[in-house]
């Protein structure tokens, strides 16, 4: 899973169910009565409204980080995660217009809409709101968590540190070696297998136009496509991260993830080149 992969339509997502999981907590009705219960007390109403709007935020989100489309009965996670907060949003419509519902013990109180309720709907609204704008509204498709940002400039003959998913890097010298002992200043270490004598001719360069892989990042979500011309995506490319172009085939890019997992970009345009 990758977190850097969530929006903030998904950060909507995730406040909203927190607050509608606190809400379960608090009084279902505003009575002078004692012993007010809360959703928890009314079995049908916290597994519809409460439950199923978390449960669907959960969806959101673990579709969201996921690399590969998961699918539920024909459905992907995404999908059923959005119905679950449609029918959480409906059910706190309803229930806070007839809040005493299956309560008739408190008929003889002044009942209205409690707190619980009155967040609940808040929360509920909030959160089918925040599913169904997302892939709508580019405000909200935005990555919640920002882009690591670039590294500092390093100062001259300085190397910068190595490793995967660092664009730029360089091999380093094997731990523990030693340069030759009474080598005088400024003279060339003597020439191993396959260097070229001095005064040899160089070898030419490569000719103009000779694709030369290098390191990318992705404005947005974007996936990630066979290579045999399927149209399932095989990986989902997320912002922050850094993918190695391989290869080019037109206005595509051959891309590979850090997994070793390698596929079709189509759509590169505003990705960053390391």
């Amino acid at each position: 899973m990758n977190i850097r992969s969530l929006t903030r339509g998904d950060g909507v997502v995730i406040g909203a169910a927190v607050v509608l999981f606190i809400a379960s907590f608090l009084h279902t009705f505003d009575s002078d009565g004692s012993d007010v219960p809360n959703a928890w007390d009314n079995l049908g109403l916290v597994m519809s409204m409460y439950v199923g709007g978390i449960v669907g935020a959960v969806l959101i989100v673990v579709a969201r980080a996921l690399p590969q489309p998961r699918k539920v009965a024909g459905l992907e996670l995404g999908q059923v995660g959005v119905a679950l907060t449609l029918f959480a949003a409906w059910t706190s419509f309803w229930t806070i217009i007839d809040p005493l519902g299956a309560f008739d013990q408190f008929d003889q109180f002044n009942v209205g809409a409690g707190s619980g309720l009155i967040l609940g709907l808040i929360a509920a609204l909030l959160l089918a709101a925040g599913a169904i704008a997302t892939p709508l509204l580019p405000a909200l498709q935005a990555p919640l968590v920002p882009a690591a940002k670039p590294a500092a400039p390093q100062p001259y003959g300085a190397q910068p540190p190595g490793g995967y998913g660092y664009p730029g890097a360089q091999p380093q010298q094997p731990y523990g070696a030693q340069p030759q002992p009474g080598q005088p200043f400024g003279q060339q270490p003597p020439a191993g297998p396959g260097t070229p004598a001095p005064g040899a001719p160089a070898a030419q360069p490569a000719a103009a136009g000779e694709f030369s892989p290098f390191w990318f990042a992705v404005p947005v979500t974007r996936p990630l496509f066979a290579e045999d011309g399927s149209s399932a995506p095989i990986a989902e490319l997320a912002p922050g991260t850094w993918y190695l172009a391989v290869e080019q085939r037109g206005a595509t890019l051959i891309a590979q993830t850090q997994d070793g997992r390698r596929g079709v970009l189509q759509d590169t345009s505003g990705i960053q080149r390391g």
